[in-house]
């Protein structure tokens, strides 16, 4: 029995590949073995970095909620503290956007708290 290739899925194969490295720089884009190493370390970068993401915003967040809280005489930890205890139902994102951009806001949920 003759050999058989499926050259119609290979070929689609690979130009997904390429499609995916469009905008890569040098060989990176065009020639198929680097294309194909440059895509798979692109896709594992992107699968971790989806998780690191979320981290990285509730960092950014703590910060700028302790920054407002120190601003008003209270450290974060004993911010956040009193808010639970007074079940004021707002989240990290929300507490810093206040903090950032409405300082006013914020300052009267800190006198509420105190």
């Amino acid at each position: 029995m003759p050999r058989s290739l499926n050259s119609v899925a290979s070929r689609a194969r690979r130009k997904k590949i390429l499609k995916q490295a469009k905008g890569y720089f040098g060989r990176r884009k065009n020639v198929w073995t680097i294309a194909k190493n440059a895509v798979e370390k692109a896709m594992l970068y992107s699968y971790r970095d989806r998780k690191v993401k979320k981290r990285n915003f509730r960092a950014l967040w703590i910060a700028r909620i302790n920054a407002g809280a120190r601003i008003n005489g209270m450290s974060y930890s004993q911010f956040m503290g009193k808010v639970k205890s007074n079940s004021i139902d707002l989240n990290r994102k929300v507490l810093a956007d206040l903090a950032m951009n409405h300082p006013d806001a914020f300052k009267a949920i800190v006198n509420k708290i105190k």
